[in-house]
């Protein structure tokens, strides 16, 4: 077991965590007995009491049980952030049947390839996504799409501003095998007795990892749970407590931090469907929001807000996130803000979010946090599985209660996934890392991220860190580039500030770098980009530049 960390182990905490003996829906049944008039959700001015959040629950597992879904049945939740998202996965749960989130991002083919895996019968989708689903109908295992629309559930009063899909008018649609989502919740059937059990499978987000279609990372209610109680006492979450929910639900960070956590603790989510700063701004200022989980892009792009100055944001106690390294120059500007250091982590689709978190007393800038609760890791050599020591760079592996059990119908995947050390087995991450004395772990890249230019080994998450100190970059990604002479070289895509677009030249960077950092890590070729590419959650895709860099030049 790795204990190294236990020297900086917060001391209000213990250092394992004994787990609920019971499904992921019984945390929303117990607060709802709690607190039943306490707000479980605020959707653009709109509460939703934990009452109504249960009943609304109890009533669409009544309808999908009613339509044939049947324990250990998956069902495709295809919508993004609202009040019908969380309605929707825990009716689901209800229905002892198992949530498949789709990014809404996903159109024909990759929608073909979710039912196809998964023979989904019935899916539930926002508005603007039916369009993408209904077609499936009668031509896969689908049977019927359930079409939530998402200005049902706000206050028509909101002086926010909304985006086009919340603000559009209601469903009214005539489609063979759609349904509208109010005409689920008043067919009135009730469903049978929940037997869910923590062994159960519960929800299988998709990993698109680095080669071939999709995989299913299977999820019991036993891991799913782990993360949500981990994540309220790592926080010392209270009922009390408010938090932004910002990122997407479909992505695991997202569906831990402000859906499944909240649920556990009684406290309230204030949901934003699509990401805008001075929205995010006015939530916090309005709702005393007390706790914001985001991506290092959104906080970026949070913090260059000219009038964030505005904005009470004497609430919040807690921001952090992951997907990427936070840059120390813009963790700086955040501290000099609002007091408070950026609590990194990281985790998963494979381990449902974090599998280390930094400890919110002590945390290290550019870090990934220690091992949480329960949770072994360690660094291995990618190709001997020799365990490494401290400083050595290596794969981290992870075994921990929230490790999925494997990949959906991909028994061979499953295997190559994993490795037994001690006696256990440990889940291969594919991410370089070391820890340092202190058991502190820090990123190093992807596996095959490193560049290798004439010999030298350059890590790109480390350039970039590097870069952001510069005050005309908003946004940078490092990737390879092919060179006749190096094989490899190093090349910088840049989004400038406004105030810099026309003023600083690509030469500007390339002689400031070189008066940063070594020479071999110093970008040859420097682009300038009016955006860079995004996945859903945020996170960069540098694959994609890479790949189409090495297109264009191989």
């Amino acid at each position: 077991m790795f204990t190294r960390h236990y020297q900086v182990w917060p001391k209000e905490l213990p250092k394992t965590m004994t787990l609920p003996h019971t499904s992921l829906f019984t945390n929303l049944a117990v607060t709802a007995m709690r607190y039943p008039d306490h707000n479980a959700i605020i959707f653009y001015d709109a509460p939703l009491s934990y009452r109504r959040l249960l009943a609304e629950v109890e009533a669409l597992a009544g309808y999908l049980q009613a339509q044939g879904v049947q324990k250990g049945d998956r069902v495709l939740l295809y919508m993004q952030n609202s009040p019908q998202y969380v309605i929707g996965y825990y009716a689901i749960l209800r229905a002892d049947a198992v949530v498949i989130p789709v990014n809404p991002m996903n159109r024909a083919a990759e929608l073909e390839h979710y039912v196809a895996d998964t023979r989904a019968r019935v899916c539930l989708a926002g508005q603007e996504l039916a369009g993408f689903i209904s077609p499936l109908i009668g031509e896969t295992d689908l049977e019927q799409v359930v079409v939530a629309s998402y200005s049902t559930y706000i206050d028509p009063d909101t002086d926010l501003d909304l985006p086009a899909e919340v603000a559009a008018p209601a469903w009214s649609k005539d489609i063979a095998g759609v349904v509208s989502w109010e005409q689920a919740l008043a067919a009135g059937h009730t469903p049978a007795a929940h037997t869910a059990e923590p062994g159960d499978l519960a929800v299988i987000p998709y990993s698109s990892g680095t080669t071939g279609a999709p995989k299913g990372c299977m999820h019991t209610h036993r891991s799913v749970m782990a993360t949500a109680v981990h994540r309220v006492f790592w926080n010392l979450s209270t009922v009390n407590s408010v938090q932004l929910a910002t990122l997407p639900f479909f992505h695991v960070t997202g569906m831990t931090g402000s859906m499944n956590g909240p649920i556990f603790c009684g406290s309230t989510s204030v949901i934003m469907t699509r990401w805008d700063r001075t929205t995010a701004a006015r939530l916090i200022e309005r709702y005393r929001v007390t706790g914001w989980t985001n991506i290092v892009t959104m906080a970026v792009d949070f913090l260059s807000n000219p009038d964030l100055g505005k904005y009470d944001l004497s609430s919040l106690n807690m921001i952090g996130g992951g997907g990427a390294a936070m840059p120390e120059a813009v963790a700086a500007k955040l501290k000099q803000l609002t007091g408070l250091d950026y609590i990194e982590g990281y985790g998963l689709s494979e381990t449902m979010a974090a599998t280390h978190i930094n400890p919110v007393a002590r945390p290290k800038p550019q870090c990934l946090g220690i091992p949480v609760f329960d949770v072994d890791s360690r660094i291995i050599d990618v190709d001997t599985l020799e365990e490494k020591g401290p400083g050595e760079v290596g794969e981290i592996v992870s075994n921990g209660p929230q490790v999925t059990i494997g990949y959906w119908n991909r028994p061979a995947e499953t295997d190559a996934a994993f490795v037994e050390i001690d006696g256990k087995r440990f889940f291969r991450t594919g991410d370089l890392a070391y820890y340092d004395e202190q058991g502190y772990f820090f990123m190093v890249d992807r596996v095959k991220r490193m560049i290798n230019a004439s010999g030298f080994k350059v890590w790109p998450s480390e350039v970039e860190g590097l870069m952001y100190r510069h005050p005309a970059i908003h946004e940078v990604c490092i990737i390879s580039a092919p060179d006749p002479k190096r094989g490899e070289t190093v090349k910088a895509c840049i989004v400038l500030t406004p105030e810099a677009d026309g003023q600083t030249t690509e030469q500007d960077i390339i002689a400031w770098c070189k008066e940063q950092m070594a020479a071999y890590k110093v970008p040859t070729i420097v682009q300038f980009v009016d955006e860079l590419p995004k996945s859903p959650t945020g996170k960069l895709m540098w694959r994609a530049l890479q790949e189409e860099e090495w297109k264009n030049r191989g």
